[in-house]
């Protein structure tokens, strides 16, 4: 299929694009980096001449203001350097609070040594857990590409092996720190995990492994330990989700188009500038049925916004019944594209140093049955940059915006790229690691993905396959 290039903006037009989204900075949930994004997104459509109907949210918000961890080595003090604050954990006051430090062991149940004192916990990553707990693959183009056979980095070890703080606080624990083990410095420095946990009411820090050498050996020598974690608690913030319509001939049939507009860098999120570039692209064409786009809030907030399952998209879906369900009246949506981590390359350790391995990340995409897996497939053709694997839900896991709209029936193609600087918050916003030449082609690529589903008949979209379950089929790398 070709594409209307004249139609579609061009490449030095979305370089400019996504300067001006990594310009606002950090935008977590809530904070007035993210409303001071979510309003120019809604200037841009209201431009085209669109309306946008919003939904108002407010939820009690947390956000750290400064953190330290000072050893006191007789009179002598040592600073280390703190990686990141574990989101919503908890806080001190500005002198922190001044304990021995204790070495946890085991998995991170036993806090009773450390009651009244400042737990050390060591993280390690997760290279030993099969990738086929989580993932099954369809296919991968080209051929040979395929997810790594074992969890590797950050995200996946905050969210799998994670020590639990709610234990500490109730053992009477003062503060943790937790020792990310395995990963370098680099790799490590900055990452908002977890974050699809609720208030913990304990202050918890993140360090690297290097710098968790030097409290093992304070533990060891009973050391007392300052940890600093300042933070603002603000009740009833607010942000909001947003969406609109283009009418399509068959104003009863619809294909939503979703993305969250919360994020910390570059990548995470940089789903509403593709957004922006498809309904620009698609206003004004005859299509058969409308496209809603949804710019959902929450994402980094899922404890308050999820619904049924651990997506902030299912809080817009229960809210819109009459958008998607197909009942008495309402719209039918019969497929979905969720976009999410637009022009990633890859950056691993190798041999300690974090540096780049791929100029392409892989492109995962779940895919909700064989012809939505076929319509992927084919709207690929031309590409010239590309690594990338589909997957079916597995184990009751679909990670990313698109699980949504697949646990309610609506057959779904979902872009959900996974580098391990997805969660990092920089100066830079992680920006020299954005590949602009893949951003085009992908958006290029889900562009024709929309375009092929509406010329397809409904009946052959399908319904979404049901999760398959036991381990799943990935790669041997």
């Amino acid at each position: 299929m070709q594409l209307d290039l004249d139609r579609l903006c061009s490449k030095a037009e979305l370089q400019k694009a996504m300067e001006h989204l990594n310009s606002f900075g950090s935008r977590l949930t809530g904070s007035g980096n993210q409303r001071d994004f979510v309003q120019y997104l809604k200037d841009e459509i209201g431009a085209l001449g669109l309306p946008v109907y919003s939904d108002l949210y407010s939820f009690d918000r947390w956000a750290e203001r400064g953190s330290s961890i000072t050893i006191h080595r007789g009179n002598e003090d040592v600073r280390i350097p703190v990686s990141s604050a574990w989101p919503y954990s908890g806080e001190t006051g500005p002198l922190g609070v001044t304990e021995e430090i204790v070495e946890i062991h085991g998995k991170h149940l036993n806090y009773l040594p450390a009651s009244g004192k400042i737990a050390l916990v060591t993280v390690s990553d997760l290279g030993k857990i099969p990738s086929g707990i989580a993932f099954n693959q369809r296919r991968s183009y080209p051929a040979g590409v395929n997810l790594p056979a074992f969890y590797k980095g950050p995200v996946a070890t905050s969210f799998v092996n994670i020590p639990l703080l709610s234990v500490a606080k109730a053992a009477g624990v003062k503060g943790v720190i937790c020792v990310w083990k395995g990963m370098s410095r680099e790799m490590v420095k900055g990452q908002y995990l977890p974050f699809i946990l609720d208030y913990q009411g304990i202050p918890a820090l993140w360090v690297c492994e290097a710098d968790g050498e030097q409290l093992r050996a304070a533990a060891k020598n009973k050391d007392k330990v300052t940890l600093v974690l300042e933070a603002k608690k603000e009740k009833n913030a607010n942000s909001e989700s947003f969406y609109t319509m283009l009418p399509g001939k068959n104003p009863q049939e619809a294909v939503i188009v979703n993305t969250h507009t919360d994020g910390v860098n570059f990548a995470e999120e940089n789903g509403p500038i593709a957004l922006l570039a498809i309904l620009r692209y698609l206003k004004g064409l005859e299509l058969e049925r409308s496209v809603i786009f949804v710019f959902v809030t929450g994402h980094f907030r899922l404890p308050h916004f999820k619904q049924s399952d651990i997506q902030a998209t299912s809080k817009w879906l229960k809210n819109h019944r009459d958008m998607w369900d197909g009942k008495g009246g309402h719209i039918k949506a019969v497929a979905g594209v969720a976009l999410e981590h637009f022009g990633c390359t890859e950056w691993k350790d190798v041999d300690g140093v974090y540096q780049q391995t791929n100029p392409i990340d892989v492109e995962i995409v779940y895919t909700g049955n064989k012809t939505m897996d076929d319509i992927y497939y084919r709207a690929l053709e031309g590409r010239t940059l590309v690594r990338t694997v589909t997957l079916k839900g597995h184990n009751i896991l679909h990670f990313g915006e698109g699980q949504p709209l697949r646990n309610v029936g609506i057959p779904q193609i979902a872009l959900v790229t996974a580098p391990d600087y997805l969660t990092t918050v920089s100066e830079s916003g992680e920006f020299e690691k954005f590949n602009l030449d893949l951003m085009y082609e992908q958006l290029q690529t889900f562009l024709k993905v929309l375009l092929i589903i509406d010329q397809t008949d409904t009946k052959a979209l399908g319904k979404p396959d049901p999760y398959t379950f036991l381990l799943g089929s990935v790669g041997r790398n």
